[in-house]
């Protein structure tokens, strides 16, 4: 049963093909207490129900030509006009803007957002233009359907809201806080195959073991992704100028 809560939760409204996907791996661990206890909430509406004909048909061939099927704009915008209650639109795409932990904070700040999960080769870009959808990327590759963003960044946000992870200093020591990706963890065993935990980690000293993290994470950015190095400098020297 939910637990009854002061105040308005943060909501994700889902519109989709498949509402039998959520909440999916949202519906454990801490992302499914949470929303149990009522801390965050979700809403499926199936974009079917909007449909024109006895069918139920969501799609139709693409003018000009070309493989695969467009989902049409009439009955999208049937689906949004009767669940979109403000907040962000929110259509999951490899064209959109990538996708980064700020914008990830900000969708948390809100007081929700809505999903528009895509299928087939898309959703005709009328009504997305027409509702003012935010066209958002999770990296160059394609998936068969939106779903599996919209669960990947859900779950991103619904990490940042108040009482969902334990400890604070977790969220502010993971990847991308300092503009930078994590430095590596260790636990028992001591020593595992020959491998020995460093010893910085082992001296107690605090101040030590932070320089020690943080130069690693500087490392394996550099190492791993220049891209995000290159703006933690540029961030730094107009931090200095």
């Amino acid at each position: 049963m939910t637990q009854e809560r002061e105040g308005p939760v943060w909501t994700a409204t889902v519109l989709t093909l498949f509402p039998e996907m959520f909440p999916g791996p949202l519906g454990h661990s801490l992302a499914g207490r949470a929303l149990t206890e009522g801390v965050w909430a979700l809403e499926t509406v199936d974009i079917r129900d909007f449909a024109l004909d006895k069918h139920r048909s969501v799609d139709d061939t693409p003018f000009g030509g070309g493989a695969g099927m467009v989902m049409r704009a009439d009955v999208v915008d049937a689906a949004i006009r009767a669940s979109h209650r403000g907040g962000p639109l929110i259509y999951l795409t490899p064209r959109g803007r990538l996708l980064d932990q700020e914008r990830v904070k900000g969708l948390a700040a809100e007081g929700g957002a809505t999903f528009l999960c895509g299928r087939f080769e898309g959703v005709d870009q009328r009504v997305l233009d027409a509702h003012g959808a935010e066209e958002i990327s999770l990296g160059d590759f394609v998936l068969s359907g939106g779903e599996p963003a919209a669960l990947m960044v859900m779950d991103a946000v619904v990490r940042l809201l108040p009482g969902v992870v334990g400890k604070e200093e977790s969220l502010t020591e993971e990847s991308f806080e300092w503009g930078l990706l994590e430095y590596p963890h260790y636990t028992r065993p001591q020593l595992w195959e020959g491998r020995a935990v460093p010893d910085v980690l082992l001296s107690g000293h605090h101040e030590k073991i932070r320089a020690w993290r943080f130069g690693q994470a500087e490392q394996v950015t550099r190492q791993r992704r220049p891209d995000l190095w290159d703006r933690y400098v540029a961030a730094n020297k107009a931090k200095e100028g």
